[in-house]
């Protein structure tokens, strides 16, 4: 074995409390992993802290390029100099959104949002005891938000620890690249591969995307 379980990494403080576990099982699991994981010692999966602006920011970052939806999230707290919440954003005039460079389908995304989370029609504080396919079909019952934003709110801001998001972008590329020689894959070969991260498919997801980006993906 390249690396043994003595060389991994002590966790942060802020990681997942099954982080070290995941990483152990992961290292004994998979060829690609246990030459990963030892690459980044001292980082972790890290919450937002905020299930409104997770969302939020997921939704204005749908179908354009990171740095676009960099300079839009940017725009948009400017117009909100008490900070993003569902109220302060229903406060907000269309026009001053579309300015910030949102299209139309973006902002009327962001008000459905905030409409269900000041209409109390999520269950925000029960998440914690609901399994992940109940709060998927909760989750895209808002508009804009389809299976991938939610299962990208289950890894960010839940930090869920089996996620395997098979549309991912990332995920698929990094896969390609790991295992099949830049192969396009499929998402049979995705779930052939994820056969050994069970139960960890979101911390092995994680280190798959930084073999394609030495920064850490948030949302």
């Amino acid at each position: 074995m390249a690396s043994s379980l003595k060389e991994l990494p002590v966790p942060p403080q802020h990681a997942p409390a099954y982080w070290a576990e995941a990483c152990k099982h992961l290292v004994k699991k998979d060829r690609v992993l246990r030459r990963l994981i030892p690459q980044y010692p001292g980082e972790t999966l890290v919450t937002r802290g905020d299930a409104f602006v997770t969302l939020a920011r997921s939704i204005l970052g749908q179908q354009v390029a990171a740095k676009s939806a960099s300079a839009q999230w940017k725009k948009l707290l400017a117009l909100l100099p008490e900070g993003l919440s569902p109220s302060q954003l229903l406060r907000l005039k269309v026009d001053d959104m579309r300015a910030a460079g949102l299209s139309a389908r973006k902002v009327d995304y962001l008000v459905d949002l905030a409409v269900h989370f000041t209409e109390d029609r999520l269950h925000v504080q029960e998440w914690g005891g609901m399994d992940d396919e109940a709060i998927i079909t909760e989750l895209t019952a808002i508009r804009g938000i389809g299976r991938w934003t939610a299962e990208m709110f289950l890894v960010f801001y839940l930090q869920r620890p089996n996620v395997l998001a098979l549309d991912d972008a990332g995920l698929l590329k990094g896969i390609s690249e790991n295992y099949f020689s830049g192969e396009a894959v499929s998402r049979s070969d995705v779930r052939e591969v994820a056969e050994a991260w069970k139960p960890w498919c979101t911390v092995a997801t994680w280190y798959i995307w930084r073999s394609l980006d030495p920064q850490p993906v948030t949302y």
